[in-house]
């Protein structure tokens, strides 16, 4: 990606919602305060001027209120806490301890540089020690950190040391695979181009039979691996 530049955070009118675990899971960041909408909607129009546009006229009169509406959606990762999403886990598994994968989790998630579009899919598997979740938890999760201002190296951490901290399974593996429009259709313009990434923790890590089951998979993919 170009450049660090700093993107602001949206305004939404939702309420920040249930207050934040104060592990190191969850504060990922500290919150910035959030404008009222009035000042996100007249961003927009800033925006939109500055395109060289006219933010009055009758197509685009709405679309500061549409834009601030889609900012709620894209970016409501920032109002929900993973902790809360695995808090229910399941120990009757008649001693089910084998690899659990889920493959093939979309991702709409967008670069923190250029509030550009970053596109693809998420492969995720833990090992289990004495307890489950329920597989929509995992894609839950996946889901909670893609919607918020992300670089593809981060979101993948972030998903993998949350399910290890919560969970505290024997291994957790997370790749992920994605297209970005910061420079598929920016910049280098190179369309053809895909990311991929990946965390392997405990049995992951360690164990090369174990990583090598979970590549066949999910596929096999060439992965960037982070430390």
């Amino acid at each position: 990606m170009d450049g660090p530049e700093r993107a602001s955070t949206p305004s939404r009118e939702k309420s920040p919602g249930k207050d934040r675990d104060k592990s190191r899971v969850t504060t990922l960041e500290p919150e910035p305060r959030r404008p009222p909408r009035r000042e996100a909607e007249e961003a927009v129009r800033t925006l939109i001027r500055w395109a060289g546009d006219d933010p009055a006229r009758e197509g685009l009169v709405e679309t500061p209120s549409r834009v601030v509406r889609a900012f709620q959606e894209w970016f409501e990762g920032y109002d929900q806490n993973p902790v809360d999403i695995l808090r229910q886990t399941f120990e009757e598994t008649d001693g089910y301890d084998e690899m659990i994968v889920l493959r093939n989790i979309r991702i709409e998630s967008h670069c923190e540089h250029h509030l550009a579009p970053i596109i693809g899919s998420a492969h995720v598997a833990y090992l289990p020690h004495h307890r489950v979740v329920g597989i929509s938890k995992l894609a839950r999760v996946v889901e909670l950190f893609a919607r918020r201002l992300q670089i593809q190296e981060k979101m993948t951490t972030q998903i993998a040391d949350t399910l290890n901290e919560v969970l505290k399974p024997k291994g957790v593996a997370v790749v992920i695979e994605a297209a970005h429009q910061c420079m598929t259709t920016r910049g280098v313009y190179k369309p053809s181009v895909t990311m991929i990434t990946s965390r392997m923790l405990g049995d992951f890590r360690s164990n090369p039979t174990t990583r090598r089951e979970f590549l066949s998979m999910i596929g096999n993919p060439p992965v960037r691996e982070i430390a």
